[in-house]
């Protein structure tokens, strides 16, 4: 009889070495704290993107309007003023402090607002003065008042705007960049997006739970106000978390040898950065280039001008605060359970249905589910039968459309469109790959968030509020998503050129050597 195994069965061992070889002691010591930091941040940007659209869309005298005019006269300064700072910090100090002090920054603001500037808004907000403006100004100026009358929302919506691309992208992405190899990245780095989207179902799912405990609370109770101080509390302890984590890895994992290539942690990353001029320059130097410029533009100017008229058609289902943010905390939920579905479905079509089809799914998906949203809001009789069917109003069913476009459109996205367009990069030169992509960072992905909003100041203006404007707005996002559609099949064709030129070269090598 054999001597008994200690420590458990045969297949038991065997699978802790398989666990072992996959994921080995000393990876695990720094991925562990990657992800959760990365889960952190994200649990934090969800709660903090719901609620900076429940108080500007649900303020007294402010609406779905007001964010257009954020977008361009609040967000576009904020980020550059924070951009020029950080540029200075970064001369001083180093990546580490810079990133707990301006993380510390943030959770502090998000705590100020909650438990001292919201209490006080009636103290702080001018209402009066708003007042008196709108007395001998149009009502198509509404939207920019708002920005001055509900300024302390303003500034929560900037804070919060920037938490995304500041401590997600800027931080975590650089940080994490710098301490991983590429081949602990290939390996890791999806499952970082799907640890992502757990936290967008468990961050919605909280969002939704804290707004409907209005419900306990007396008629007296500010239950917007509370359900703000519980929101805080929770992305304070996920703060906490992210800063826990990052602190672990300065302390045990950077100055690490073993664990990390020092010379990525002692030497600045080379960046090709180039002026807003050279940027254009080089995108209309470039048709390749140019067509990864139009995706990028025409994504970021269709969903906006699509997701600015559903949050106004949402306020007027859910005029509450609460039921605002309780049904955002499910849109949340129901986007980051899609977006799993999206990035499993993506592989698959890449795989069998070729880019270029990957490629046209998500400004398909985007058209088709906005031509269907627009009508239900131009000619909501047309849709009075369907509506009737499903025993609901014309509105509610603009609003749950609404909700579909943005979930899909939004999944398709991150499941479809995001690998794609980095696959595109990938046949480029380096000199190509680094000033193409700076050049798209530059100038596509500016004009396509502020461009959308653009073309929604100037509607609201002259028509005088976004239901007045649905009209022309689906017409421009048809123009927008026909040139998106074009570019994909342009590009699709450049891609495949050049891919097949890299197998010629591939090939001429092989044959070379032989």
């Amino acid at each position: 009889m054999s001597a008994p195994l200690i420590g458990g069965s045969p297949a038991r061992l065997c699978g802790s070495a398989y666990l072992e070889s996959c994921f080995p002691a000393n990876e695990r010591k720094k991925m562990i704290p990657l992800a959760l930091m990365f889960f952190c941040i994200l649990f934090n940007y969800t709660i903090l993107r719901n609620t900076k659209d429940v108080l500007i869309v649900t303020a007294p005298g402010s609406g779905a309007e007001t964010i257009p005019f954020l977008k361009t006269y609040v967000l576009l300064p904020g980020t550059m003023l924070f951009f020029a700072l950080y540029t200075k910090l970064c001369s001083v100090y180093s990546q580490g402090r810079i990133i707990m002090s301006v993380t510390t920054v943030f959770l502090a603001f998000f705590a100020l607002f909650a438990y001292v500037m919201y209490p006080m808004k009636d103290y702080l907000h001018p209402n009066e003065t708003c007042d008196w403006l709108l007395t001998f100004l149009p009502n198509s100026f509404v939207g920019p008042i708002a920005m001055f009358r509900v300024w302390t929302f303003s500034l929560f919506y900037l804070m919060a705007e920037l938490w995304g691309s500041v401590v997600l992208s800027l931080f975590f992405w650089g940080f994490a960049n710098q301490v991983t190899a590429v081949r602990e990245a290939k390996k890791y780095y999806p499952l970082f997006g799907m640890f992502a989207n757990v936290a967008l179902v468990l961050s919605g799912w909280f969002v939704t739970f804290v707004s409907n405990m209005r419900e306990g609370l007396a008629e007296d109770v500010d239950a917007w106000g509370v359900s703000i101080k519980i929101l805080t509390a929770g992305c304070l302890v996920s703060g906490a978390g992210l800063l826990a984590s990052f602190g672990y890895l300065q302390a045990y994992v950077v100055n690490d040898p073993n664990l990390v290539d020092q010379t990525q942690t002692k030497k600045a990353a080379k960046k090709s950065k180039l002026g807003v001029m050279e940027s254009i320059r080089y995108l209309a130097a470039s048709p390749y280039i140019l067509h990864l410029g139009v995706l990028v533009i025409g994504y970021g100017m269709a969903i906006n001008l699509i997701e600015v008229t559903w949050k106004s058609r949402l306020k007027m289902a859910y005029p509450d605060s609460n039921s605002y943010s309780a049904f955002m905390g499910q849109y949340s939920s129901m986007t980051g359970v899609a977006t799993i579905f999206m990035m499993l479905l993506g592989q698959r079509f890449l795989a069998l249905i070729g880019w270029r089809f990957t490629a046209l799914a998500t400004p398909c998906v985007c058209l088709a589910t906005g031509i269907c949203f627009f009508t239900l809001i131009i000619m909501p009789d047309l849709w009075a039968p369907v509506a009737l069917m499903l025993d609901t109003t014309p509105l509610m069913l603009s609003v749950y459309v609404g909700t579909a476009q943005n979930v899909g459109t939004k999944s398709v996205k991150y499941g479809m469109f995001d690998p794609t367009k980095e696959m595109a990069y990938i046949p480029l030169d380096p000199e190509q790959k680094t000033k193409g992509k700076a050049a798209i960072d530059v100038i596509a992905s500016r004009a396509g968030k502020s461009g959308g909003s653009f073309i929604q100041q100037i509607f609201i203006i002259v028509l005088g509020s976004l239901s007045a404007s649905a009209p022309l707005i689906g017409i421009c996002l048809l123009f927008i998503t026909v040139a998106w559609i074009r570019s994909v099949n342009c590009l699709a064709v450049e891609f495949a050129a050049k891919q097949k030129e890299e197998s010629e070269k591939d090939k001429g090598g092989i044959e070379l050597r032989a």
